[in-house]
């Protein structure tokens, strides 16, 4: 409800239409019973037909504000569904990269799929149908009182009968439904998993393994729906099974009363009542079927308002300042680090690099270098000891403002779908088409785009897809150039592209890298022998450091991984 506040005037309208769509349909029948006992019980032809008439008006009406129920109830249902689906996409894109690592893609995915569409039937059918369905019985019930209480009292009586059926049934439903949504999460999970990675499923032959994965996980789906429906199947019956029984009772208590003087009860008062009995039982067949999709609703909601609830494992402070242009001196300071307690994968990390720097990040794989990376981003906040450029400790900048003014370029960078010049143009989205192409003719790469079908106008699908590791690179190389970053960042950004494209790139390189401090990880050593100072990391520590010449002479660990080089 708090969703639908920034609609509350179609919301209150909505709710009017309701109150009054509750009220006409008791009213037709009352008009029918109107209609037999006077015109008809009198012999009246006139009557009849002004009788009808005014039924037939009143049936108009009740339709047009069915129109309008209906009409309204879509709209602040889209509405709602709108604004909750945005704001859960926006939330996400405010949780650290550690919830991302940890959450599976199928999970986020099925939120704003499934979830949001059950919560969509919530919105729009199930509560303003639940209340002209809840209305209606209270209509219909106040005349069936008002003809007969002694009637009337008998039906009451149904209502334990009610509530112990629902009762039963309620809980049934609803883990079913939350057991269904967990399993629907993990087929979206499995099938985003395998097309992500059909190039390793088909290089390794697992298309029978995954097949038979998601055959498993597609069958416990299915009988997780089955055990729904059966539910619910047994469930709607049941309640119109009592509807009918009831019915049934007042014929013949009802036709007791108008051959008994006693009761003073005329035929037309019982025909009336039979049918003001079926707009009061008929509602609760379609009250049992909004439960059941209320129940999915509730389910949906939950999981969803679940995310929304979750706070991000840190946020800036309130108190943060943006980030002032980067002149580029980074400190590490006795940094600490964990991915998970109780696992430190950096240990007393300190390091100080000057403007202008080339630092190049060395050692075997899982010693942390991407670490350090990620924490210079500051995708992840230090356990301990500080981080900070030109004195600014990184914990009390904005995030966004201090990643502007980094580059990034990774072994595997990410395009999106569209075209290349939009691709490059995300690093500095207001540049213009001619700054685009100044970048790449800077790389000294302009051939290579202009050669492609479409040149800078080539559409690229999601990933990349469509053109070669080296293209992709070369874009990203182009994006970070234009971004004009202070602090520029090579993760193994060379490591995909072929000799011969690297050579082209080392002059542009030089060009990119000039005046600004470059952080290097590179396992192919070749990338880093004119690197300013080269830290040699182990499980976690800084075992070395110096410049290639210095490192060569100590004869350790460098010197071991470059003759390893050599000989390769």
């Amino acid at each position: 409800m708090s969703w639908t506040r920034p609609y509350k005037w179609k919301r209150n309208i909505l709710f009017g239409i309701v109150i009054l769509r509750a009220i006409q349909i008791p009213a037709l029948a009352w008009c029918i019973g109107a209609v037999i006992n006077g015109p008809i019980t009198e012999g009246n032809a006139q009557g009849i037909i002004w009788g009808a008439l005014g039924f037939g008006v009143l049936a108009l009406f009740t339709q047009l504000t069915m129109h309008f129920r209906q009409r309204l109830a879509l709209e602040l249902g889209e509405a709602v569904v709108h604004d909750l689906r945005n704001a859960v996409f926006k939330h996400l894109l405010t949780q650290p990269m550690a919830y991302f690592h940890r959450t599976k893609l199928g999970s986020i995915l099925s939120r704003l799929t499934s979830d949001v569409e059950n919560v969509r039937t919530g919105a729009q059918n199930v509560l303003f149908v639940s209340l002209v369905q809840g209305g209606q019985m209270i209509g219909a019930g106040a005349l069936m009182a008002w003809y007969n209480w002694k009637l009337f009292c008998m039906i009451l009586a149904m209502a334990p009968v009610l509530y112990a059926i629902n009762r039963y049934f309620s809980q049934r439903i609803a883990d079913a439904s939350r057991v269904l949504q967990e399993s629907m999460s993990r087929v979206t999970a499995t099938v985003a998993e395998s097309v992500k990675g059909i190039q390793v499923t088909q290089g390794f032959a697992r298309e029978d393994y995954n097949s038979e994965l998601f055959r498993t996980l597609s069958r416990d789906h299915s009988g997780y729906n089955m055990g729904l429906a059966r539910n619910i199947a047994l469930y709607l019956p049941i309640l119109e099974l009592s509807s009918q029984f009831f019915m049934a009772l007042i014929v013949v208590v009802g036709g007791y009363g108008v051959l008994t003087d006693g009761w003073n009860m005329q035929l037309g008062d019982l025909v009336v009542f039979f049918f003001l009995s079926n707009l009061f039982f008929s509602p609760i067949s379609s009250l049992g079927r909004q439960f059941t999709a209320a129940l999915s609703a509730i389910a949906g909601a939950e999981r969803i308002f679940r995310l929304l609830d979750r706070k991000p494992d840190w946020e800036d402070p309130a108190d943060a300042i943006a980030m002032p242009r980067i002149q580029g001196e980074v400190e590490f300071r006795d940094v600490c680090f964990s991915y998970q307690k109780g696992h430190r994968v950096l240990h007393n990390i300190h390091f100080i690099a000057r403007p202008g720097e080339t630092f190049a990040l060395v050692g075997h794989t899982g010693s942390g270098k991407s670490t350090i990376i990620n924490l210079l981003c500051k995708f992840y906040l230090p356990e301990s000891g500080t981080i900070s450029i030109d004195g600014q400790d990184l914990a009390k900048v904005q995030s966004p403002s201090l990643r502007r003014q980094i580059g990034i370029v990774l072994q595997q960078n990410f395009l999106f779908s569209g075209t290349i010049m939009e691709n490059i143009r995300l690093g500095r989205q207001e540049a213009s088409d001619a700054e685009v192409v100044a970048a790449v003719r800077q790389l000294g790469c302009l051939d290579l785009i202009e050669a492609m079908p479409d040149g800078f106008q080539t559409v690229v699908s999601e990933r990349g897809a469509g053109l070669s590791m080296g293209q992709r690179q070369i874009v990203c190389f182009a994006r970070a150039l234009l971004a004009d970053p202070r602090i520029v960042i090579l993760d193994e950004a060379t490591a995909s592209v072929d000799t011969v494209t690297e050579m082209r790139l080392q002059k542009a390189l030089e060009v990119l890298l000039s005046g600004r401090t470059c952080f290097i990880v590179a396992h192919r050593l070749s990338t880093i022998r004119n690197a300013s100072q080269v830290i040699v990391l182990d499980q976690g520590r800084i075992t070395e450091q110096g410049t290639h010449q210095e490192l060569l002479v100590k004869n350790g660990t460098y010197a071991h991984l470059y003759r390893q080089f050599a000989q390769s």
